[in-house]
């Protein structure tokens, strides 16, 4: 078989479990909707299998979470007609071809992987099978659309270098060059947003306080206040970037001013450097509400009409499947399967 000529073309997903956050917006969906409007083909995916692998959620917590994942995206500015957008269960590929990935990584290598030891802590034998393999399934997501790049935070910088090594480790076992090595993409002021309560924690849907977090579900008035309330220390903002080291929930909300004012870091410390916090708060308020309030409104006209949502997943379905059903197809002849035509 011949070495394809690869795209350039993204893939990346979200669990639908939680309410989508600041954070997942900065470090993820912000960045879709400019990859999705620059010289890029895009797929972007709602990972529903991914969300079992810890929880049941139950089916009616699924359909709705799937759904208001949806809406976000769009409301976020993802075009359906630009971009592929659909739920991973969907496509049957994703599966089929995760489990043959299951069997090229090692051992090993899934033993190495951080987020298993995270998620499972001391209960790790209680743990489900899928939690542990997850990340072949992750790698098959991402190869089954021949995606050469992913956007990623930097905590999961170690998954895309796993499927590299699985793809790798296919393309020399059996002499077909056919997978790409995807590269993470990861750039921006807040790749990695922190907690609003304990700058040391990445911000999380998982978080038992709701003050940790602004949703893209808050309105106006909450995402004011959780700004308001937001850990920071007595001392007023340092006069540089470099003086704010060491000072974790101020330089938090100096990053997330920064990307959301699409700016740098060091812009936002050259016109509020020095600047007491009960200063500096309002102006990021009222610069969050600006940013988000409109996304809220927008999700929740979305989601008066489902069957439209559902509409909209069907059709990425199908697009998505004519990409990864093929590449399933020539991945089962490089194995030697002998299947339907």
């Amino acid at each position: 078989m011949t070495t394809p000529k690869f795209p350039r073309r993204v893939f990346s997903g979200i669990q639908p479990t939680g309410d989508l956050h600041l954070g997942n917006y900065l470090g993820a969906v912000k960045r879709f909707v400019e990859m999705q409007d620059a010289a890029w083909e895009t797929v972007y995916c709602i990972v529903d299998l991914h969300a079992i692998t810890v929880t049941w959620p139950g089916r009616d917590e699924m359909t709705r979470a799937t759904r208001e994942l949806t809406a976000a995206y769009l409301a976020c500015g993802l075009d359906p007609d630009k971009s592929i957008l659909f739920n991973q269960s969907a496509v049957s590929a994703h599966a089929e071809i995760g489990w043959i990935f299951s069997c090229v990584a090692r051992l090993g290598w899934m033993n190495r992987m951080t987020q298993f030891k995270d998620k499972a802590g001391k209960n790790a034998e209680r743990s489900s099978l899928g939690l542990y393999a997850y990340p072949a399934l992750q790698a098959a997501d991402i190869l089954a659309y021949h995606a050469t790049h992913v956007p990623v935070g930097e905590d999961q910088r170690q998954h895309i270098e796993l499927a590299r090594d699985i793809a790798q480790k296919f393309n020399l076992d059996y002499g077909a060059a056919y997978f790409p090595l995807p590269e993470p993409v990861i750039d921006g002021a807040a790749t990695r947003v922190m907690s609003l309560r304990d700058g040391t924690k990445k911000m999380s849907k998982s978080d038992p306080s709701d003050q940790s977090r602004i949703t893209l579900k808050d309105d106006a008035d909450s995402i004011a206040k959780k700004i308001r309330k937001a850990r920071t220390d007595p001392e007023p903002l340092g006069e540089t970037l470099e003086a704010m080291e060491g000072r974790a929930e101020a330089l938090n909300l100096v990053r997330i001013y920064a990307a959301l004012a699409e700016i740098s870091p060091e812009a936002v410390m050259a016109e509020h450097g020095g600047k007491s916090f009960s200063d500096f708060k309002p102006v990021r308020a009222d610069l969050a509400v600006e940013k988000l309030a409109g996304i809220t409104a927008e999700m929740n006209r979305l989601l008066s009409d489902p069957a439209e949502i559902d509409r909209v997943l069907m059709n990425g379905a199908d697009r998505a499947a004519e990409i990864a059903l093929k590449v399933r197809k020539d991945t089962y002849d490089i194995l030697g399967f002998v299947s339907r035509p």
